[in-house]
C-alpha cells in the first residue's frame, strides 16, 4: 500500500497520522502488508515515519526513494533544463529549490520565513547547488501560465499543481520523476507485482501514481481522480475506519 501524505494519509500540512489510522497501520503491518510513503514533500515527519515505519519512501514527488533505509533512486535536473526553469515570468513569485538535504529561497522584499523553512535551515536561492537540485516550486497566482509554457517547451519535465486544489502552487521535477514512476520502481524493488499495489491519493500529484496502481483509492472529490478510482473515501477523516476494515478482511482470511 502505497500513500501520499498531505489531504491523504494526513491532513494538509499536518505532522501526524489519527489514532485510527495509525492503529489501521501497524494491524496491516503485522498482516505482512508492505507500506510506502510516496509524497511531494521533501522529508516525511518523523511521526508518520514512526507510526508507519514505511518499507519505502519516495519524496520529491517521487523523485528521491528510499528502499529499506537505503537509496534507491535520485533524479536531478540538468544545468540546462534548470535554468529554463527558472527563467521565469512571475514578478515577485516566491521560488524554492530543494535538495536533499536543504531547500533554498527567494523570498520577496519583506517577506518573512515560514517555520518550516527556518526548520529545514534554508538558504537564499543564489546558493542553491545547481547540481543537486531535485524540486523545483512557484508560488504566484499566476503558476499555470507558466506551467503552460513549459510544457510546450520542455515536455519531459513534469509539472503537478497550477490547477486545484493548488491554484497558486506549481511543483516541477526533472524527467521520469512521478508518482507512477515511483509506485513501479518500489514494487520492483519489494519484489511485489505491479497489479496488487494499492495507492491512495488526494490531488492531481497523485494522477499517475492511482493511474499504474492495481487498485487505487481517491480521497476527497477531486474530479480529475474520479476516472482511475476503483474506490473512494469522501474525507481524509474516512481513512483511519477504511483501513482497519481492510485489515479484519486481511485477518479473517
Amino acid at each position: 500500500m502505497a500513500f501520499d501524505l498531505d489531504g491523504t494519509l494526513i491532513t494538509e500540512q499536518g505532522r501526524a497520522a489519527d489514532a485510527a489510522t495509525a492503529q489501521g497501520l501497524a494491524r496491516l503491518r503485522a498482516a505482512d502488508v508492505r507500506l510506502a510513503i510516496i509524497t511531494g514533500r521533501d522529508t516525511a515527519p518523523d511521526a508518520v515515519m514512526d507510526a508507519m515505519q514505511p518499507d519505502a519512501v519516495a519524496t520529491n514527488n517521487g523523485g528521491r526513494i528510499v528502499v529499506g533505509g537505503e537509496l534507491h533512486t535520485e533524479a536531478r535536473f540538468t544545468p540546462r533544463d534548470l535554468e529554463a526553469v527558472l527563467a521565469h515570468e512571475l514578478t515577485g513569485a516566491r521560488t524554492v529549490l530543494f535538495t536533499a538535504e536543504r531547500l533554498f529561497v527567494d523570498l520577496p522584499r519583506g517577506t518573512e520565513p515560514e517555520p518550516w523553512m527556518i526548520a529545514r535551515n534554508f538558504g537564499p536561492l543564489n546558493e542553491a547547488p545547481a547540481g543537486d537540485i531535485l524540486k523545483v516550486g512557484f508560488y504566484h497566482p499566476q503558476v499555470a501560465g507558466l506551467a503552460r509554457r513549459l510544457r510546450e517547451s520542455h515536455p519531459h519535465l513534469v509539472l503537478t499543481g497550477a490547477q486545484d486544489p493548488y491554484v497558486s502552487f506549481l511543483t516541477v521535477t526533472p524527467e521520469g520523476a512521478h508518482k507512477g514512476a515511483a509506485l513501479t520502481l518500489i514494487a520492483d524493488a519489494l519484489r511485489l507485482p505491479h497489479g496488487r499495489a494499492v495507492a491512495f491519493g488526494d490531488s492531481d500529484n497523485d494522477e499517475a501514481m492511482l493511474e499504474v496502481a492495481g487498485y487505487a483509492v481517491q480521497v476527497g472529490t477531486l474530479p480529475l481522480l474520479a476516472r482511475h478510482a476503483h474506490t473512494r473515501l469522501e474525507r481524509q477523516s474516512d481513512l483511519g475506519a477504511y483501513l482497519n476494515a481492510w485489515a479484519d478482511r486481511l485477518e479473517r482470511e
